[in-house]
């Protein structure tokens, strides 16, 4: 999932403030909750983008909408609708949500293998990998991609760590071929 430079400084930008605020895991849980709220109802970006609904009517469905949440986060949302940027408040979420997570040495991984892995797998790969990549832990997203018939592909951040038979055999092809 690639995350915009934009989200990036605002996440940067949040991240700052509530450091600052002592709020850093206060915004990571309301951020969240907004991330799912966003994905669980695509609708509810589709109207944010709606030329029918002014700034202010957006700004005020966003309120009602998440009206528990740290002023922060409501104030960050309602930034990235005044400068018409709200298709990038999911980006923004999991951009925060990887600083906080880095600030207390852990990374997210998104592991992508042929079956669901026990906690138990989630577990030693957290324990082999974080060392790794310079983190003490690591939060694991797995990811069922039944095409790689075995093995693990696993990304954290930028890196890429392909133990996939499919990528193996390719391997072995590419060499059979020299």
């Amino acid at each position: 999932m690639s995350k915009s430079t934009v989200a990036n400084r605002y996440a940067q930008a949040l991240y700052e403030l509530a450091l600052q605020n002592g709020q850093v895991d206060t915004v990571e849980e309301d951020l969240r909750v907004v991330r799912q709220v966003f994905r669980d109802n695509p609708d509810l970006a589709l109207l944010l983008q709606s030329p029918k609904l002014t700034k202010t009517q957006k700004k005020q469905l966003i309120l009602q909408s998440f009206s528990g949440l740290s002023i922060y986060v409501l104030n960050t949302l309602s930034m990235l609708i005044d400068r018409r940027r709200n298709t990038e408040v999911a980006a923004l979420a999991d951009a925060y949500i990887e600083l906080a997570l880095s600030s207390r040495g852990t990374a997210v991984a998104h592991v992508y293998s042929a079956t669901r892995l026990s906690e138990a797998d989630q577990a030693a790969l957290s324990k082999a990998f974080a060392a790794r990549v310079g983190k003490q832990s690591l939060q694991i997203t797995n990811n069922v991609d039944p095409s790689l018939l075995g093995g693990l592909r696993i990304r954290i951040g930028n890196r890429i760590f392909d133990g996939t038979i499919k990528n193996k055999l390719k391997r072995l092809e590419r060499e059979l071929k020299r």
